[in-house]
């Protein structure tokens, strides 16, 4: 039986809370947060005590530790985790800071534990099947990679102004993604960047529609899509073109039910928010991460991959304010 601490009980802290609790071979025995209600109900729903960071840190019992704690933490939670014996899970990203992140990845490789970044959408059930059949060559040589995500809304300004920005806050997801498809790491990236949705978006210094091209040595397109605001849901596509033919995978409609009558075909509306679409995605990652520390390999995705992600996201901030394309080397 694994025994795991959470660092965190919000919003992406309860799925995970929750779902360690829903396992027959994982135990959550301790959580912390800042916030006393939101550790108190949690613990009330997980059998879980409530503790601080450092009791958790401390306590040689706990095998794993689950860190989802505001993002200027993370590298310095890792440090303690890891130093302190424990196999760690942290949700993107490590730190806003790459320079941090190269530095953080050293003490990790020095005390010899696991560690697993929360890139959840390399294991959306859909999006995994498509790489499989990707890269058994079902259409051949890929060619274009092409992600699009898209908000149902956009956050508060105020949120944004801490963010890092929407390709180190949003699209980090999508040049994750990128990577896991096209089988060859960009050299090259070109973004442009607008705020169309909100206006206070544009006055925090940032932007909310956005767009990415990047380029791999052999030739190889990733093109990204992101907005802010979609007024029909939260849209989660991607699709890959190869010599051979496409694949793609779609969006997630609350039903499967369509109705035709003579104005057309008509469908439900599509999930309309993270937790509801990647739902599936975040117990498949606790199960690659769960099994990782039991037979003890490493998990991925790495905090390399944690760091290469940061990389294209500064790349891409650097270009949208250049106006020129940034070349990257992630080998």
């Amino acid at each position: 039986m694994m025994r795991i601490g959470l660092l965190g009980a919000g919003r992406i802290g309860r799925i995970h809370g929750l779902n360690v609790a829903a396992r027959a071979d994982a135990r959550l025995v301790a959580l912390a947060d800042a916030s006393a209600e939101a550790a108190a109900s949690l613990a009330a729903a997980t059998g879980a005590k409530v503790s601080s960071i450092d009791a958790i840190l401390a306590d040689k019992a706990i095998d794993a530790v689950l860190i989802c704690t505001p993002t200027d933490t993370h590298a310095d939670l890792i440090e303690q985790a890891i130093s302190s014996g424990k196999a760690v899970f942290c949700e993107k990203p490590v730190d806003l800071d790459a320079a941090r992140i190269r530095r953080c990845l050293e003490v990790v490789a020095k005390a010899g534990k696991p560690l697993m970044i929360g890139f959840n959408r390399r294991f959306d059930p859909n999006f995994a099947a498509l790489r499989r059949r990707l890269h058994a060559g079902e259409v051949g040589a890929i060619e274009i990679v092409s992600v699009i995500s898209r908000d149902p809304s956009p956050p508060p300004a105020e949120y944004v102004s801490r963010s890092g920005g929407l390709f180190r806050d949003m699209m980090i997801h999508d040049f994750d993604m990128a990577r896991f498809l096209l089988g060859e790491e960009p050299v090259s990236v070109y973004a442009v960047g607008s705020s169309l949705v909100d206006p206070a978006i544009g006055k925090a210094g940032d932007v909310d529609t956005a767009a990415v091209l990047m380029t791999t040595r052999s030739g190889r397109i990733a093109q990204i899509s992101n907005s802010r605001r979609a007024t029909y849901g939260y849209d989660q596509r991607i699709e890959v073109h190869g010599a051979g033919g496409m694949l793609r995978a779609g969006n997630i409609h609350e039903t499967s039910v369509e109705a035709a009558t003579g104005n057309g075909f008509r469908a439900d509306p599509v999930q309309n928010f993270f937790l509801e679409r990647y739902a599936a995605a975040y117990r498949a990652e606790l199960d690659v991460f769960i099994e990782a520390v039991k037979g003890g390999t490493a998990p991925s995705p790495s905090g390399l991959d944690g760091l290469k992600a940061q990389i294209l996201a500064d790349a891409a901030t650097e270009s949208r304010l250049s106006g020129k394309p940034v070349a990257v080397d992630l080998e």
